[in-house]
């Protein structure tokens, strides 16, 4: 393999993981771990295996088809890009708002901008400013790569050190991870939904067309991306469970304002929760990169306008998620239960019609998908549809 094409695959799958380790991520992790101590290892688990059929799926069909999602959708049904387009486009807005604030609070954790921690508005305009300077570096598909990569790397490093630091029992959670005391499927679909709904489940696969790396002679590589990003997303999601296992399994009293930075305190005292700090700016900085990025994708291809400004148009999108933070601050809060709601609808709906337009042989030309694998995308879409919708209706 280039050099150039290991590159590319590393920061898509790095994009991928980045994008879906964001504040709500660390939250969802901390939270569950509480709940179901040793058992959530079981969740972990199911959870990779779906992420793994969904993503495999997502990612080889746009790299066979060499077309984006919303194309796809398009040329399957007039129109239902467009509606897909605008879902992502929404949810991914919705989202930012929360990812801007991660890292305005992040921020804020290392060095106190703003008096009150509540609304760290301006440490989340210095992050937003960065991300926007990320887009407008000549070589900003490279920067981005670049950039998703090294903090993914610092973030799973100081987790290791916390969860470490947290003396976990490790061998009953991995007892555990296979024969569970308790079985939550809400938990599961949480996870898979925040690993792999919305925009964060084409992040990597729309990066790798952009890259060039595309077409059937490509789908070793796509394969090995593709898996790689979950695993990386999945190596964060299992440190942040040790770590929260081992101060709760010890005894630690979790602030329910705030249950992961008492994870990162108690395990490593204030140098902890200064890792905590650098830890959600990190993933909260990547997930604003991710998201505006897949976001423009989904509507680039749609005009030949946005094509021509699409540095102009993500910074549209990111300047708009800074605005309505600085809004609105906690009245986005219901805004973030309705986005999550609707990234778990939009993954089932969004495999659905990839699974159907594999079978279109004027979009695929002489590819059979492997039939394991449309059963397996199939089965996602069923248990994602189905508590998708529950969810939706209870918001």
């Amino acid at each position: 393999m280039k050099g150039d094409t290991k590159s590319a695959l590393l920061g898509a799958a790095f994009l991928m993981a980045t994008s879906a380790i964001g504040p709500g991520f660390i939250t969802q992790t901390t939270v569950f771990t509480q709940q179901l101590l040793t058992s959530f290892g079981f969740v972990i688990l199911v959870s990779i295996v779906l992420d793994i059929a969904a993503q495999l799926n997502v990612w080889r069909i746009i790299a066979v088809t060499e077309m984006r999602a919303q194309d796809l959708a398009n040329s399957l049904l007039p129109g239902m890009g467009y509606l897909l387009a605008a879902l992502i486009v929404l949810g991914g807005l919705v989202f930012n708002i929360g990812n801007v604030a991660g890292a305005g609070l992040g921020m804020n954790v290392v060095y106190p901008f703003d008096a009150d921690i509540k609304h760290p508005v301006i440490g989340a305009g210095i992050s937003a400013a960065l991300a926007l300077l990320i887009f407008w570096i000549r070589e900003a598909g490279v920067a981005m790569d670049w950039f998703a990569k090294i903090l993914g790397f610092i973030m799973i490093g100081l987790t290791l050190y916390v969860a470490i630091s947290s003396h976990p029992p490790v061998g009953e959670a991995v007892y555990r991870s296979f024969v569970p005391v308790t079985i939550n499927t809400t938990a599961i679909v949480t996870l898979v939904g925040g690993t792999v709904g919305g925009y964060i489940s084409f992040a990597g696969a729309h990066r790798l067309l952009d890259a060039g790396i595309k077409g059937q002679q490509q789908l070793p590589q796509v394969n090995r991306g593709s898996v790689s990003a979950i695993l990386l997303a999945s190596v964060m999601r299992i440190l942040l469970f040790m770590a929260a296992l081992g101060v709760v399994t010890g005894g630690g009293i979790l602030n329910k304002d705030n249950p992961a930075a008492s994870v990162f305190q108690i395990a490593a005292g204030d140098i902890g929760y200064k890792i905590f700090g650098i830890v959600l700016w990190s993933a909260a900085i990547t997930s604003v990169v991710g998201s505006a990025y897949t976001s423009v994708s989904f509507l680039r291809t749609l005009h030949p306008m946005i094509e021509k400004h699409q540095r102009l148009i993500t910074s549209l999108f990111i300047l708009t998620s800074i605005s309505i933070f600085v809004f609105l601050q906690q009245g986005a809060v219901h805004l973030l239960v309705v986005a999550g709601a609707l990234n778990g609808l939009i993954l089932p709906v969004s495999i659905a019609l990839l699974l159907i337009a594999v079978l279109k042989k004027r979009l695929t030309g002489n590819y059979k998908h492997p039939v394991w694998l449309s059963v397996a995308g199939w089965i996602v879409v069923v248990i994602m549809g189905i508590m998708g919708a529950r969810t939706l209706l209870n918001v």
